[in-house]
């Protein structure tokens, strides 16, 4: 499913919405906190499109099929500027600069990919059945975590970036 999003800031508020609208039907309540780390996602990486590329995007939402069994959830957000993401430091003042080292530190796994003229960026989270996330799944989990660049681009480490 996908939603297009117009490079306007109002979007992101319409893009949660819309993601929300999309968890009934998945079997991820409202309540699960794989629901709201979904939202959160979704405001920041539509954030990113609409503000800092200020081209239009495509939100989609890959949801499991009302189960409660281990499944992937995956959000992308494409959009039409050929700009990479780029590394961003965030000052402790600063009031911007810090959505993709939240999307670092939410989604199991993340990254970004050319895609015809612009670029697809994309997380990933686990959900696991009732019991949630086991402490197993967490077993040298950090080694694999975080940014997957496109297979040709440079990996950099633990650092934040942002889309510009």
């Amino acid at each position: 499913m996908q939603l297009e999003i117009r490079p306007d800031p109002a979007e992101v508020g319409r893009a949660r919405r819309w993601a929300r609208s999309r968890l009934a039907g998945s079997g991820i309540g409202d309540e699960e906190p794989l629901a709201e780390t979904l939202i959160l996602l979704v405001s920041e990486l539509v954030t990113n499109a609409v503000v800092h590329t200020g081209c239009p995007a495509v939100l989609r939402l890959s949801l499991p099929g009302g189960t409660a069994e281990p499944s992937t959830v995956r959000l992308e957000v494409a959009d039409t500027s050929d700009r990479a993401p780029v590394p961003r430091c965030a000052g402790d003042e600063a009031t911007g600069g810090r959505g993709l080292a939240l999307v670092d530190g939410l989604a199991d796994r993340w990254g970004w990919s050319v895609e015809g003229a612009g670029k697809r960026i994309w997380c990933e989270l686990d959900r696991c059945g009732e019991s949630g996330r086991a402490e197993a799944d967490h077993g040298g989990a950090e080694e694999c975590r975080g940014a997957v660049p496109a297979e040709s681009e440079p990996a950099y480490g633990g650092l934040a970036y942002e889309v510009v």
